[in-house]
């Protein structure tokens, strides 16, 4: 495991996509691909929100959701942060977060659902 470096690294959202909406996974997967190389490394990381003025969920899930499936929970706990949000961005963060932490936790049997529900349930 590598080592925890104790030196916070801010991402800002703004920065990273260039604009006040946090709208689309494309940008969400910009977050995502600056903050989890930083997670990697065991470089505690928070992202700001500062100047964001509307966030979806389908920005959450690629920006932070996806890193449950790439990372520990205790390990994202311990090193990944999030500030400057709103309370209902929180809420909203906290719905993302939790969800994919059911999605990782169980992918086979979700996806196979999800087959099943598209009618490809024999297709892999």
């Amino acid at each position: 495991m590598a080592e925890t470096k104790t030196q916070e690294i801010i991402v800002r959202v703004f920065d990273v996509i260039g604009s006040a909406l946090a709208v689309s996974s494309d940008d969400g997967q910009l977050v995502h691909d600056k903050v989890a190389p930083l997670l990697r490394e065991g470089s505690k990381v928070s992202i700001s929100f500062e100047k964001i003025e509307t966030i979806i969920s389908a920005f959450l899930n690629a920006a932070i959701g996806q890193l449950y499936g790439e990372f520990p929970e205790e390990r994202i706990r311990e090193l990944f942060g999030v500030r400057d949000m709103s309370p209902e961005d929180l809420a909203l963060l906290k719905r993302v977060v939790d969800n994919a932490k059911l999605y990782f936790k169980n992918r086979s049997q979700f996806d196979q659902a999800w087959r099943e529900d598209e009618g490809t349930a024999d297709e892999k």
